[in-house]
């Protein structure tokens, strides 16, 4: 696995899914394939394959260890996943558990940080255990931002853009760590988790989408970005915002964030390097160096 230290906090990368390739036009429908073609020199093969009209993304949680505690940030997508609308989700059977056990014990994860509720991120929230999905992690705190957890909750009856697609990802996902009493579902525009991170709320992807914030040196941004791409061009969304043009607004404010302090950028999906420090370019943004992991 690759390590990094930031400060005083060491970051693990644990990759659920090595990277995989999905249909361009189903990812990012509304950009044209001349904004691709206009930065491939860069993006491929890394994170763009021209040949396949395909765009290269992985699935990875990162592991802190902060002030004596260890924390998660997402979850992955979880084994034995009924997902009829999204089968990209279903039935995976990895050795994601496996894999983070070598460095630390269900038990002994102290925080689970979750961007938002989506099903890639939240899946190895619980294990299914005599049929019934239980926390896999079962003396953490899950910290859920209260947009997300009320905006998806099936009970409440919101009309979403992800509609069928998030089937079950709730039910089998989130609420039964909320019945344990493991969640904090923190409200306003931010939370401290402890003296070297803070959560602050980035909406538009979902409307409880965060990013977090390790003191001025890096941030965790979950899915305000998907592809490298989106650095280059911070206005291409993907068919995954529930609001593309509030989405668009997160993602340029946390950008301009990153560069103006020289701060590791870190997202949930990308492969090869999966970090990056970034510049300034015009009204837009560069890779400024991809991150060095031992």
């Amino acid at each position: 696995m690759d390590t990094i230290t930031i400060g005083e906090v060491e970051i693990t990368r644990v990759v659920e899914l090595t990277t995989q390739g999905l249909p361009r036009q189903f990812m990012f429908p509304d950009v044209p394939v001349e904004r691709w073609r206009e930065h491939e020199n860069w993006l491929a093969p890394e994170y763009f394959d021209p040949a396949a009209d395909e765009v290269r993304t992985m699935i990875q949680t990162w592991l802190l260890r902060s002030e004596g505690r260890t924390i998660l940030i997402d979850t992955g997508i979880g084994n034995g996943r009924e997902r009829p609308y999204m089968p990209f989700f279903a039935h995976r059977e990895t050795d994601f558990l496996t894999d983070l056990s070598t460095v630390v014990r269900p038990e002994e994860v102290d925080v689970v940080i979750t961007t938002h509720v989506h099903g890639d991120h939240v899946g190895w929230n619980t294990c299914l255990h005599d049929r019934e999905w239980r926390p896999t992690f079962p003396n953490a705190e899950y910290v859920i931002a209260r947009p997300d957890f009320d905006y998806w909750n099936p009970e409440n009856g919101h009309k979403t853009r992800s509609g069928r697609g998030m089937q079950n990802v709730f039910e089998d996902s989130v609420a039964p760590v909320h019945r344990a009493g493991q969640t904090v579902l923190w409200e306003g525009d931010h939370y401290d988790v402890d003296a070297n991170l803070r959560i602050e709320l980035a909406p538009g992807h979902t409307p409880g989408s965060s990013v977090v914030h390790l003191r001025d040196q890096a941030v965790f941004v979950g899915d305000l970005l998907h592809n490298p791409l989106q650095i280059a061009e911070p206005d291409c969304g993907p068919c995954f915002d529930e609001d593309e043009a509030q989405a668009a607004v997160a993602r340029r404010r946390v950008l301009e964030w990153a560069a103006d302090h020289n701060a590791l950028l870190l997202p949930a999906h990308f492969p090869g390097a999966g970090a990056a420090e970034v510049r300034r370019e015009g009204g837009k943004f560069a890779v400024k160096e991809w991150a060095t992991w031992r």
